[in-house]
């Protein structure tokens, strides 16, 4: 049989292994789709052009750089033991490589490697033991009926959470995609996970991914499975919920009743309350393809950190077709700042100065209207010019410049008149800036929302203190 180009690519994509491909000065001209899948990537463009120092992936890169530079001199590696970082997991890996002639000209170099992060932490018993799907739930769907008896079921699960490890989470999606079989595909990003790590440990950090999981593979027993995607990253397959409402009533169940994804979980040096963000769509109904439709579940992500993290995003075609995250993401903070100050410095007069920079706080913070308390405690909205409410012990709560809370609670013990304005207008969760100039308090700024326990980001906090310090002659 002939080599073709066709037949080629064919042996290479079907491979379980990743293989990749570089020229002589170690970067990349392919890679094969376990590659691509391994690193969530939806084409191998982002990283054709570029070598493993530029795409960030070895918290030490150098041993790497090493092995092919002696590879690209003539010599083959094998099965060189090393790690990687994979969505801000480090994982371990065993990597084969070997030069790639023209001739006697060595021109590049071919690689494989495989994941052996779940073999290792079984050898090191440090796989936990929770086992969240048994054989006889897998056999249920026609995937692993298929397979279940050929491989063992440490080989399906992440050894951690006990729900479906990553490879066999994509490999489930992609047979639903190739048997034309309708489901939701959710991704579900755990919030301000780094700070739980560094604050209380790792093992704290794996006990919140352990708990998450149990709870969200009893919440949806019978209907979906869940799955690890990486690091703080899990993933949700649904075979029932596919309409829009049927997500909606969904997604409102898991982060209200379940105690799934607004819960408590305690450590032995603490405890920290855990929610998650999350973005889904459908298949076939948003995207007939693989590639397609994980690039939804991921701009719906981005777009649910974007409004405060601690919610959920269900794509729409008609809202959500157009939305760009590039130009999301390049809007940033000190595009924004710029932009308040000049904005400032066109117009005269607090309530005018206000006024002008509202459609940009409205977009940056998500917020329907803008409020502000005056030095006298009287606090009045930058749209709605009737609204004037008596907050004069809001002072109480603010011993910094800066004030934020997820809930009511601390407002309502120690500034009760401001409470009771928030509460009758619905809002559940504050930021607050104070308006000072050296020492002397002038006054305050509001952000407002009727969602609880929302996280307010650190870009946001930036954005509010520094339209503080602009306005503090005005008022």
């Amino acid at each position: 049989m002939e080599m073709t180009v066709d037949l080629f690519d064919s042996i290479i994509n079907t491979s379980q292994d990743c293989v990749f491909w570089k020229d002589k000065n170690r970067r990349f001209l392919g890679v094969n789709q376990a590659f691509l899948d391994f690193y969530g990537f939806k084409s191998e463009d982002v990283l054709l052009g570029k070598n493993d120092e530029e795409m960030g992936w070895h918290s030490d890169p150098e041993p790497f750089k090493q092995d092919e530079l002696r590879v690209l001199a003539g010599k083959s590696t094998y099965k060189v033991q090393g790690k990687c970082i994979i969505r801000g997991e480090e994982r371990d890996i065993i990597a084969s490589k070997r030069p790639l002639y023209n001739g006697d000209e060595i021109v590049g170099l071919v690689g494989s490697f495989v994941d052996i992060t779940d073999v290792i932490r079984r050898k090191e018993k440090n796989d936990g033991s929770q086992v969240l799907y048994t054989i006889d739930k897998l056999r249920k769907y026609s995937f692993f009926d298929k397979i279940i008896d050929e491989i063992s079921l440490e080989e399906i699960l992440d050894p951690l959470t006990g729900i479906l490890n990553r490879a066999y989470s994509m490999k489930f999606v992609r047979s639903l995609i190739a048997e034309k079989k309708p489901f939701t595909f959710s991704i579900i990003d755990l919030d301000n996970f780094k700070y739980i790590n560094d604050t209380y440990g790792h093992k704290a950090g794996d006990k919140v991914l352990a708990s998450v999981s149990k709870s969200l593979a009893e919440f949806t027993d019978g209907f979906a499975l869940a799955g690890r995607f990486g690091g703080d990253e899990l993933l949700l397959i649904d075979l029932k919920n596919i309409t829009t409402s049927e997500k909606t009533a969904f997604f409102e169940n898991l982060y209200g009743k379940s105690n799934t994804l607004r819960k408590e979980v305690f450590f032995e040096n603490g405890a920290a309350f855990v929610t998650g963000t999350s973005g889904c769509a459908s298949f076939p109904k948003d995207s007939d393809n693989f590639s397609d439709l994980f690039g939804l579940i991921d701009k719906m992500l981005y777009l649910g950190k974007n409004l405060g993290r601690n919610c959920y995003k269900v794509y729409e075609e008609e809202k959500h077709k157009y939305v760009e995250i590039r130009k999301i993401a390049k809007n940033g903070i000190f595009k924004n700042m710029y932009k308040l100050r000049t904005d400032i410095e066109s117009e005269t007069g607090f309530e005018n100065k206000l006024t002008k920079v509202m459609p940009q706080i409205s977009e940056i913070l998500k917020v329907p209207d803008f409020y502000y308390v005056t030095s006298d405690g009287k606090m009045r909205a930058v749209l709605d010019k009737n609204f004037n409410a008596d907050v004069s012990d809001l002072s109480e709560i603010m011993e910094e410049d800066l004030f934020s809370q997820g809930s009511l609670d601390l407002i309502k013990k120690h500034s009760p008149k401001f409470y009771k304005v928030l509460y009758e207008k619905g809002f559940e969760s504050v930021l607050i800036s104070r308006i000072r100039k050296k020492d002397k308090v002038k006054g305050y700024l509001i952000c407002a929302v009727n969602r609880s326990l929302r996280i307010w980001q650190e870009n946001e906090y930036a954005i509010l203190y520094y339209l503080a310090e602009l306005l503090s002659d005005d008022l």
